[in-house]
């Protein structure tokens, strides 16, 4: 099973509210269903008093939008499922640093 963060990863991440000001943000790591067209943008993240990890980006979804999400959301939400369906949520290994005003579009 993929490692969705790893020590490098946690190590770049700008904490949560730190890039608030920021006019165009970079989304630093995608998450993303192989089997589905949903994919994950993080912006910021830092670890949680329980170990888990909140972030902040963008979501595209039913829609795009913005919004918090923990890593523990991204490795459960295909519990339960069967089949091709349950294939587990991936981090894009080839996915570059990139401005969400592009991610938008």
């Amino acid at each position: 099973m993929m490692k969705l963060l790893t020590k490098e990863i946690q190590n770049k991440l700008p904490a949560i509210g730190s890039q608030s000001e920021v006019q165009d943000p970079v989304a630093v790591i995608k998450f993303f269903d192989p089997v589905g067209s949903w994919s994950w943008f993080v912006i910021e993240g830092e670890q949680q008093e329980d170990g888990d990890w909140m972030f902040y980006g963008l979501v595209d979804g039913f829609e795009k939008e913005f919004g918090y999400f923990t890593l523990s959301e991204l490795q459960n939400c295909k519990r339960g499922l069967t089949g091709l369906r349950a294939l587990p949520i991936e981090r894009d290994l080839y996915f570059k640093p990139t401005v969400v005003s592009k991610l938008l579009n």
